[in-house]
């Protein structure tokens, strides 16, 4: 398997987790204190959306790429 049609099959999945999921979250570390034996953290949740057109396009282009691999 060469490199373009890797390529187009992490596209593919990839478009196809932005069309099942929408997006994703992840957590950060905004602060932190050591107060003796005592620690503090505060995290924050963020979320990161996946627009819709990005996700159809991803497909579409890994789509291209699979299918213009097969031909060459």
């Amino acid at each position: 398997m060469d490199a373009l049609k890797i390529l187009a099959i992490v596209l593919i999945v990839g478009g196809l987790s932005g069309l099942a999921y929408g997006g994703f979250s992840y957590t950060k570390e905004t602060h932190s204190a050591d107060v003796g034996a005592l620690h503090l953290e505060v995290k924050e949740r963020q979320q990161v959306n996946i627009p819709l057109w990005a996700a159809i396009g991803a497909v579409i282009g890994g789509v291209l790429l699979l299918v213009s691999a097969r031909k060459a």
